[in-house]
């Protein structure tokens, strides 16, 4: 065991010194998936609790982005479909995980990472909308060096309906014909009224457990990301892992759609 971790920590160095004058990027996202499989790979009874172990190994891979000076990170941590369709249970359980790791933790360390939310805030349980939008208060802070951007209740196709039900209501009370708008209409207009307005899109998109799909997640902003897809499940993504993820981003040429 000794021997594994120092040959793990010494392989952990060597694809850091690779990266020291690579191409990083700004802002990562992550789908956090696997976390029921891992619990059942690690024979705990619970397959649940694989969300606890999951939303506690947030704080340290935010450590390593930190390190690596990525200042925007997006994390998806459920689906409006996946609260569909879990059991009321299962939803309430990982409701709880949301409020007591996710929130708090970020509540105690204002300064550092400033929180932002994504999604349809107003169907999760009132004790969860009220612990997120109480820790974003909490976490404003303009000189913050890092933000922490939270997609929970999401789902990129609601996102894009919300944001063109927004622009029509606002041209609606302004005067503003069908055809007016119509003939106007740009997708920078629509950009200002997604759920993450404000920040800049993600450069790389990260999804654990192998499975190779987008789910929905940052549909819009993610037209332009790089995808890696990796096969460890979310609780067991290693720091090694993370930086497997950076060195492939760094050896790709970036053609935005060219």
């Amino acid at each position: 065991m000794i021997l594994r971790n120092a040959l793990y920590r010494l392989y952990a160095r060597r694809i850091w010194s690779q990266l020291a004058d690579a191409p990083l990027p700004h802002h990562v996202a992550m789908v956090m998936d696997g976390n029921r499989r891992w619990a059942r790979q690690m024979g705990l009874e619970n397959p649940s609790m694989g969300h606890h172990h999951g939303a506690e190994h947030i704080d340290e891979v935010l450590g390593w982005c930190a390190e690596a000076g990525i200042s925007h990170v997006t994390i998806f941590m459920a689906s409006s479909d996946n609260l569909r369709k879990r059991s009321p249970r299962e939803v309430q359980f990982l409701m709880e995980i949301i409020e007591r790791v996710i929130a708090a933790r970020l509540s105690r360390r204002p300064g550092q990472w400033e929180l932002h939310l994504a999604g349809r805030l107003d169907g999760l349980p009132d004790s969860t909308r009220h612990a997120l939008k109480l820790a974003q208060e909490n976490t404003q802070n303009q000189n913050a060096p890092f933000h922490l951007t939270v997609a929970v209740g999401y789902d990129g196709r609601e996102e894009v309906v919300d944001a063109l039900r927004s622009i029509l209501v606002r041209e609606a009370r302004a005067g503003t014909t069908m055809e007016e708008l119509a003939e106007r209409l740009t997708p920078e207009d629509i950009g200002a009224h997604l759920y993450t307005s404000g920040q800049p899109d993600p450069d790389l998109v990260i999804r654990t457990s192998g499975e190779q799909r987008m789910s929905g997640f940052l549909l819009w902003q993610a037209a332009y990301s790089e995808l890696y897809f990796c096969d460890v499940y979310w609780p067991g993504f290693r720091k090694v892992d993370f930086l497997r993820a950076l060195r492939s981003y760094a050896a790709r040429h970036r053609r935005f759609g060219a």
